[in-house]
């Protein structure tokens, strides 16, 4: 597909059209994806209409568990034309009713420029380009095909000199405020600095660790309960039952949010598998912007998972 609007790479502010589904269509391969990166069902709803570009994707962290070695977590797109838009996220209703809900990977290539705020797009054959994309891997039918399924093999890992310079390059573009990145580094040398000299933080001391079912709903108060409570739910490595209380998540004690969804389920970032989760919720403005893993923070800003017995309903 030309572009004869695009005259530099997009960055956050920038509003866009998502092309017709036929222009989409013929950017796409036999597995409905471009360069790796599948284009999703849930996708198909954002078809010609317009939104803000929220980040440019310069790097993210990767979420899964299947890295090689010591390959880094901190990973980008080959061709460097990925973005992430303004309120749109997966639903995750193609894929097995998956709450993760991830921001969408969007290519450059899938949008155009708006000049004129004005302008329209149409949103074309839906139905073609409907046929044409995956929610389930073709050769394995107990495996979800999504862009989280896929992130190791369309992205790469990044050296220690590159994941600077694109931190230097977020900002001298305007993608990321000089404030927030300087932040963001600050926050990994804290954490890290301390990880180094005292081990993980926070920890508890416990070796089976506990559960508590509130059966919490959607729209109902809860507050989180204070760091000492919740260390009292950990193991010696920082987790329960399998989830894992980061340092991001210690900000949020003792301030009360309303629950956005519960996390029943969520596909095993790298590997397409579905993960059941039990006395899991997810909170209402309640994300991670990674700083303290990736060095210079991470744009996917993936929602937290809260523990039941994390919380305690308000009445």
């Amino acid at each position: 597909m030309s572009d004869s609007n695009k005259k530099r790479p997009l960055v956050h502010g920038d509003l866009v059209n998502v092309r017709s589904a036929d222009e989409i269509l013929s950017a796409l391969d036999s597995k409905g994806s471009m360069h790796g990166l599948p284009f999703m069902p849930e996708m198909l709803q954002f078809v010609g209409k317009q939104f803000r570009v929220h980040r440019r994707v310069e790097y993210f962290s990767f979420d899964g568990d299947d890295l090689c070695g010591d390959e880094p977590s901190v990973r980008a797109f080959p061709n460097d034309d990925v973005v992430i838009l303004e309120n749109a996220r997966c639903s995750g209703v193609s894929h097995g009713g998956c709450k993760r809900g991830c921001a969408i990977f969007w290519k450059e290539s899938w949008l155009s420029k708006v000049v004129n705020e004005a302008e329209t797009s149409v949103p074309g054959n839906l139905d073609a380009l409907s046929n044409r994309v995956l929610s389930k891997d073709p050769t394995h039918a107990e495996i979800y095909f999504c862009q989280s399924s896929e992130l190791l093999a369309a992205t790469r890992p990044l050296s220690w000199k590159e994941r600077l310079s694109r931190c230097l390059r977020n900002v001298f573009s305007g993608n990321v405020r000089a404030g927030e990145m300087v932040r963001n580094i600050f926050v990994w040398i804290r954490v890290r600095g301390r990880e180094r000299l005292f081990g993980v933080y926070p920890t508890g001391s416990l070796q089976k660790t506990p559960t508590e079912v509130l059966d919490l709903q959607v729209g109902e108060l809860v507050e989180v309960k204070s760091l000492k409570e919740i260390k009292q739910t950990l193991d010696r490595r920082g987790w329960n039952r399998g989830l894992h209380f980061a340092p991001e998540m210690i900000p949020y004690c003792g301030r009360r949010l309303r629950v956005a969804a519960r996390a029943d389920s969520m596909i095993r970032e790298g590997t397409g598998e579905m993960r059941s989760m039990k006395n899991t919720v997810i909170l209402e403005n309640c994300t991670c912007d990674s700083a303290t893993w990736a060095f210079g923070g991470c744009p996917r800003e993936d929602y937290i998972y809260w523990r039941e017995i994390w919380l305690r309903r308000v009445t």
